[in-house]
């Protein structure tokens, strides 16, 4: 059978490295998202599409690739997959693109190369055919870290041209997502006063006041959240991922350090986040101190699933409703810059930032012939 087109290019994709810099020693050849720009850069122009870029932290840059209408310009509609991938693990084996028995396997095959790849073949093919939209200007975005601080599509939203839907590659398993998650990380922190581990009583041990703490966060207020619950996504969770307390076995810690992920429901804020753990920790008499691990605020997303242009899409891809997900992405970002937005692309995101990342060719291509119908059908 032969390989498709989009399939050949996902291969492309994944043999220039794009690691997020978070992720890599500074230097690293491996990191930075300027090589797949080069690249996608090279296909655009004899594809009849206009390349440019938009510089979003020093050497870094967003990717525009443009369709203009043949007529005025009376809306305009975003592909926006990010071009960043993880690191780790076995990352070097990752980036050897191995096409086998239906499947494409490295790293950013499912996340979020594949997603790249249909977006940007879906594009090319309606460029060529010569039989581009009237009114609707398409533009391909293709952003930088989303996998760290979500730095490309905040910028895109802040600096870039509005739209009437911005159509967020992520692996959707090709379902139409109108409602995420947003996530709000804390460091919570207990201090105690240290004394020799011969004398404890002299001391106030920071580690047993942090292990109530987590009691309650995890046998109290997540039950709690059990309570509220959104028809997309179901309930809010909470998860203490990471603690860190004292030096030495005969040392009183004064200090212990626990990282929380709290995922929210449309409504929800960080504030509230806050307010609530404070208003269960002082139940108990458990004195902590915040702190926001996020670089920015990460909101939830609740698109209205009625809009012109997301029924427009469902069609295109023989859905009748839409669907919600619990991971965070760049939906977000653009929805609360003024940009309606889905999220929607090939594969599953269980095989994202996996050891072995792979995306089904049968899933790349359907998803191709999906975002071009979605394309073909804009006015």
């Amino acid at each position: 059978m032969a390989t498709s087109s989009t399939t050949r290019l996902l291969l492309e994709l994944i043999a220039r490295p794009s690691v997020n810099p978070a992720f890599l020693p500074a230097g690293d050849i491996r990191a930075g998202e300027a090589g797949v720009a080069d690249f996608l850069e090279g296909l655009a122009g004899p594809g009849g599409l206009d390349f440019e870029r938009s510089e979003v932290l020093p050497g870094r840059f967003n990717v525009i690739v443009r369709l203009t209408p043949s007529a005025t310009i009376r809306q305009r509609v975003l592909l926006a997959p990010h071009l960043d991938t993880v690191g780790f693990p076995v990352l070097d084996e990752q980036l050897q693109p191995r096409l086998d028995k239906g499947r494409v396997h490295g790293r950013g095959a499912c996340d979020t190369k594949g997603c790249v790849a249909a977006m940007f073949q879906a594009l090319l093919q309606v460029a060529r055919s010569g039989r581009r939209p009237q009114e609707t200007e398409i533009l391909f975005v293709g952003l930088i870290d989303e996998e760290n601080g979500q730095a490309g599509s905040r910028h895109f939203a802040l600096h870039g041209p509005k739209a009437a839907l911005a159509v967020v590659g992520e692996p959707t398993r090709l379902r139409v997502v109108t409602a995420h998650k947003g996530d709000v990380w804390l460091r919570i922190k207990t201090r105690g006063r240290s004394a020799h581990g011969a004398t404890p009583h002299r001391g106030r041990n920071a580690v047993l006041a942090m292990a109530r703490v987590v009691e309650v966060i995890e046998g109290e207020y997540g039950p709690s959240l059990q309570q509220r619950r959104h028809p997309l996504l179901g309930t809010a969770t909470v998860n203490v991922g990471s603690i860190q307390g004292g030096s030495q076995p005969n040392i009183v810690p004064d200090e212990c350090v626990i990282s929380v992920d709290r995922r929210t429901l449309p409504g929800e804020t960080e504030a509230d986040v806050r307010r609530e753990l404070r208003q269960h920790l002082r139940r108990h008499g458990l004195a902590v101190t915040f702190e926001n691990l996020r670089l920015a605020p990460c909101p939830p997303l609740e698109t209205e699933p009625d809009l012109p242009l997301v029924r427009q899409l469902c069609r295109s891809a023989s859905q009748r409703r839409t669907w919600g997900v619990d991971y965070f992405c760049d939906a977000a970002p653009l929805s609360a810059g003024g940009i309606p937005s889905v999220v929607f692309g090939p594969g599953d995101i269980a095989q994202a930032h996996t050891a072995d990342e792979w995306i089904s060719v049968a899933s790349l291509d359907r998803g191709t012939a999906i975002l071009e119908n979605f394309l073909r059908s804009l006015p």
